[in-house]
């Protein structure tokens, strides 16, 4: 991750802040709803380990990892130590905006998830309070030294890597300010329903899509078909007239 100077070292020490935990409360409510839903056999949580997102979710295997001292799994996000094809869930809380390779993040991820598995990330939104306020101060300290990456851009790099998007919502809408965060309840009602894409935070739930194969079959020509197949022999149906004949026939014969 970036390192940047700041009363908080990281982004688990600005959780701990008023603003930091104002986004957190939405940020775990989210993951707690959206995972609860995602079935597998493995789920992995990359980065942010100290807070536990896959704690609501079905999955009997679940795991965090990140380069970090201390952590369940230390790794690098951009070289997993995973077999391919081996995870169903992948969380990325805030980790692409805190790296210097997030497209590489992205490839590695989209490795280790089998077919039809769930990828879900959360990250700040640039178009939004908290994006103006990280161009009109100085970007440093947590989460201002990040790298807010838009929305749009983010579709565009999932969808390279073979991504469908299935869900995208954003939360915290109040500006980033101690004095704002004491009404909040009106702030987001208004924000969900007036600007419901500027929220300062924004979660993206992607799908990942494999193409199946289609047998093509060739294109037959009918009337060179009908020539070559074998022409059934008829069935001597004998009609209503050609029975009669033959009853006439055989009292013929036994006359004679």
């Amino acid at each position: 991750m970036t390192d940047c100077k700041s009363t908080a070292r990281s982004l688990s020490e600005w959780f701990a802040t008023t603003p930091g935990g104002y986004v957190l409360d939405y940020e775990q409510a989210w993951f707690d709803r959206s995972v609860n839903d995602i079935f597998g056999y493995n789920a992995l949580q990359l980065g942010l380990s100290g807070h536990d997102f896959l704690r609501n979710s079905r999955i009997p295997l679940r795991f965090s990892g990140e380069d970090k001292t201390g952590a369940a799994l230390r790794l690098c996000a951009d070289e997993l130590p995973i077999a391919c094809g081996s995870l169903d869930l992948v969380l990325l809380p805030h980790l692409l905006e805190f790296s210097a390779l997030p497209h590489a993040i992205l490839r590695e991820v989209e490795r280790v998830l089998r077919a039809e598995g769930s990828l879900i990330i959360s990250g700040f939104n640039p178009h939004s309070l908290w994006g103006l306020h990280r161009t009109m101060v100085r970007r440093q300290g947590y989460p201002w030294c990040g790298h807010f990456i838009a929305l749009h851009r983010l579709r565009d790099w999932l969808s390279l890597l073979g991504f469908e998007v299935a869900e995208i919502s954003f939360d915290a809408y109040a500006p980033p300010f101690q004095q704002w965060l004491s009404r909040t309840d009106l702030i987001e009602s208004a924000g969900k329903r007036w600007w419901p894409a500027s929220g300062g935070v924004y979660f993206v739930h992607a799908i990942k899509r494999v193409p199946g194969m289609r047998l093509l079959k060739p294109s037959w020509n009918a009337g060179l078909v009908k020539k070559l197949l074998p022409v059934a022999p008829k069935l001597n149906n004998p009609q209503r007239g050609d029975t009669a004949s033959c009853d006439n026939n055989v009292n013929r014969l036994d006359h004679e």
